[in-house]
């Protein structure tokens, strides 16, 4: 059993109430964990050696069972219109009888980080009720240096019982399931879900929480740094390819999902992955195919075929098929986890409308605001009911996990973006040609060839146009890319289609931005769209 320094964990579970576990599995290794999830009959041996574990009912996060403990302290820090409040009486009575359902049974805990930069670290206590989830934290979270920590003071403590179920009318929730954040006390209570993404976006919360008060912005992004210290910084919401762009051969990957942004430069939350695995093939994502097939990944609900191989095109089980592993499991990935200020952010969207650019330059104003608009769309077939485009709004590019109101990150990122000098650019990874269904896909050769210019900063001395809708400049033409596609209305045969196309498109941009109008100075409020349509 691995411990750090002269821990007693029993006697330290019992300041949580978790005193009366049978026993306490304590920072075990992979190997360790691997016997007690086969033991227990919670997971499975791949054929390649990973892990696969199926979490049932709830294959992703249940956000409608998130709540926030409104309290004397957060009552005016949290934007309750995206945080639901749950009472600190029902939480204690939540806790209470989590308390409880805990006694007696085998439980599992692991010691970690949130945060590779030592000043702004979070110390974590991850509780957990299955070993499966206990590796996946291990996994994800960053492992202290032990020499470094001969002690470990936990400043939040998560407790993971799947096998707990909420009641509504006595805990003051919505259902059997609940994600309850006692901001104030550094808890989080998890119950009713086998899906271990909850762990690990309960943590991104607590410090999206915790950092801006200190300065510090907390990102939903992914990030690289280039051999001279350049590094650069992508938001974007699922399926606008922030994976996958950022998993660069020629830059070190930083992480793949949360970072922060201090005076010091951008660290990583994490210590690990959480990859979509839906459709992995070993040609277009090497990389990431190669951790699933290795002792110590963890696959979460993957269909396996009768040779235990896994069959990442079925998603009879859910489309969100994922594989959770360490960092250093990617070849070219940082040690550290950390890089200097960045030179560069990029904001992805994929424009199912076929309206906007492959590239266009923001001003800081231009980037507060589509920061805040955090918009990309989904197409027909990826959810029940989607029949044509459908705009997505995700403010801060990643609504879900802000507890604080949206202008607090906005303002702030709009600041570093100014003190720093950084150059931002909004990617398009959608559709030109057309809108889904009559377009074609942005080429990922021209949307890899236009980010390389940027971020080499070959695009400084280039001739710029107005975009006739949004206002940012867009380049007009760029080495080794088709021109056409920089204008895309001229890749439309139906230009009055397209028209129409921008018109909607815009409008519903301006609806979005309303709520935020008040709390933005005017320079941002002047960086949104308004159609001028361009002439034939």
């Amino acid at each position: 059993m691995e411990k750090f320094g002269v821990h007693n964990p029993a006697t330290e579970l019992k300041t949580v109430g978790l005193g009366g576990a049978a026993s306490v599995r304590y920072n075990f290794s992979a190997a360790a964990l691997y016997e007690e999830s086969i033991r227990r009959g919670e997971a499975e041996l791949t054929a390649q050696g990973a892990l696969r574990a199926i979490t049932g009912q709830h294959t992703g996060r249940s956000p409608r069972d998130k709540f926030v403990v409104r309290d004397a302290n957060t009552d005016g820090e949290i934007w309750w219109d995206n945080n639901k409040p749950i009472s600190p009486e029902h939480f204690a009575l939540l806790r209470d009888d989590m308390l409880v359902h805990a006694a007696g049974k085998d439980l599992f805990v692991q010691d970690l980080v949130g945060g590779a930069e030592e000043s702004h670290a979070l110390p974590t206590r991850v509780v957990t009720e299955f070993a499966w989830h206990s590796l996946f934290i291990r996994n994800l979270l960053i492992r202290p240096d032990t020499t470094a920590l001969p002690t470990f003071v936990p400043k939040l403590t998560i407790i993971d019982l799947p096998s707990f179920k909420a009641d509504p009318a006595r805990h003051g929730c919505r259902s059997e399931t609940v994600i309850a954040c006692d901001l104030t006390n550094g808890l989080v209570l998890i119950g009713g879900t086998s899906y271990a993404g909850e762990m690990k976006k309960s943590v991104f919360t607590v410090l999206n929480y915790l950092l801006p008060a200190k300065g510090v912005m907390p990102m939903h992004c992914s990030a690289n740094v280039g051999p001279d210290g350049d590094s650069a910084v992508f938001f974007g919401l699922s399926g606008t390819g922030k994976t996958t762009l950022s998993a660069d051969p020629a830059r070190t990957l930083i992480g793949d999902d949360e970072h922060g942004w201090s005076e010091n430069g951008i660290f990583n939350f994490e210590g690990g992955c959480y990859a979509k695995t839906i459709r992995l093939s070993a040609e277009a994502e090497p990389e990431i195919y190669a951790t699933t097939q290795r002792f110590g990944t963890v696959l979460e609900n993957v269909v396996l075929n009768e040779r235990r191989e896994p069959n990442f095109d079925d998603g009879s089980l859910t489309e969100n098929t994922r594989c959770a592993y360490p960092m250093d499991f990617i070849p070219n990935a940082s040690e550290t986890g950390r890089a200097g200020h960045p030179k560069t952010i990029i904001m992805l969207t994929a424009d199912a409308f076929g309206v906007m650019p492959p590239i266009a330059r923001l001003t800081p104003d231009q980037a507060m605001y589509h920061f805040l608009s955090g918009y990309t769309a989904k197409v027909a077939g990826t959810e029940k009911g989607v029949v044509e485009p459908e705009a997505t709004f995700s403010t801060c590019f990643g609504a879900p996990f802000m507890p604080r109101h949206p202008a607090e990150y906005g303002n702030l990122l709009k600041e570093l973006i100014g003190r720093h000098g950084v150059q931002c650019w909004l990617v398009n990874t959608g559709w030109t040609g057309g809108a889904y269904g009559t377009g074609k896909r942005m080429p990922i050769k021209a949307t890899r060839a236009l980010l390389a210019a940027a971020l080499a900063g070959e695009l400084g001395n280039v001739e710029f146009r107005a975009d006739p809708n949004f206002g940012f400049a867009v380049p007009v033409s760029v080495n080794g890319v088709d021109g056409g596609i920089l204008d895309p209305r001229s890749t439309w045969a139906d230009k009055a289609a397209y028209d129409a196309q921008a018109e909607k498109l815009v409008s519903m941009f301006i609806a979005n931005f309303a709520k935020f109008e008040g709390h933005v100075d005017g320079g941002v409020r002047d960086a949104a769209p308004g159609v001028k349509v361009a002439a034939e």
